[in-house]
């Protein structure tokens, strides 16, 4: 009876032996196993304009090395080629645009680009050096706007909230010089590239800059005599990716390696109010 007793204790005692070596080699899986993040070779490319971005960019780069993801940027002088670049596979993302703009390109080029992740807005503005109020500029003034489509419809909508012109009924976001109906004041409208208007302020009465080009132009704020309103505002910049790639793992951590405070806190550093975080 003893030795039954005892031959079923080496019995219990070598299920739970066995039962403690199962849960160890579990246990010691668990702490081997890695955490999900990308390959050590995992990285992207991401065009983005040169200036300001390059220091909010280091910052983003930065968060997403803590999660396993090499950000290089590529550094852009002017709006058309980045989405170029992007379509052509030349990037991964870009990070410069906001919907109207992108809409427009692929409707001319047939860009396959999407949206994944809202960066800043940058309010556009009325600037001058030569009059204290929009009342103040006179008969015949000169007043730049950025040639481009979306951003010249944009520039027209802010001269049109102050009633130096009205633009025909129906006019969408879009809206060229072709579309004003009525001009007062016989405002002539100078179309220039969007990195010059503010460039050539001295030359103008006026001029409607992107807020990003006033910065690099030198304007300040006191020089800002109006500007669009900023709710429901349809210019938010975003981050794109080619179509195929919107689910992508690497662009969800992109995305959360520009929307978290660090980086926000870099961007209300650069753009000292100039530019809001709109995510």
């Amino acid at each position: 009876m003893t030795k039954n007793k005892n031959l079923h204790g080496f019995h219990l005692s070598r299920r739970a032996a066995l039962a403690a070596v199962a849960v160890s080699a579990a246990t010691l899986f668990a702490f081997a196993a890695p955490a999900p993040s990308f390959a050590e070779d995992k990285s992207i490319k991401v065009g983005i304009m040169a200036g300001e971005e390059e220091d909010i960019w280091r910052v983003v780069a930065s968060e997403a090395a803590k999660k396993g993801l090499k950000i290089e940027t590529v550094i852009f002088n002017d709006y058309t080629q980045p989405n170029e670049a992007l379509e052509r596979g030349e990037v991964d993302a870009n990070a410069f645009q906001h919907q109207p703009y992108l809409d427009n390109q692929i409707k001319q080029h047939g860009y396959h680009i999407t949206r994944v992740g809202y960066t800043g807005v940058w309010p556009i503005g009325l600037y001058t050096k030569k009059y204290k109020s929009v009342a103040e500029i006179p008969e015949g003034a000169v007043i730049g706007v950025p040639n481009d489509p979306s951003n010249e419809g944009r520039a027209l909508r802010v001269l049109q909230n102050e009633g130096l012109i009205k633009l025909k009924g129906g006019t969408g976001i879009l809206a060229t010089v072709a579309d004003v109906t009525d001009n007062p004041k016989k405002i002539e409208i100078k179309e220039l590239d969007a990195g010059i208007v503010g460039r050539s302020i001295d030359d103008l009465d006026a001029g409607v800059v992107n807020t990003d080009w006033a910065l690099k132009s030198g304007l300040s704020p006191a020089e800002r005599i109006a500007q669009e309103p900023i709710a429901d505002n349809p210019y938010r910049n975003f981050i794109a990716v080619k179509d195929d790639n919107k689910d992508a793992d690497w662009v969800k951590t992109l995305v959360s390696s520009y929307q978290n405070d660090t980086v926000k806190a870099e961007f209300d550093k650069v753009y000292k109010g100039t530019g809001l975080s709109a995510y």
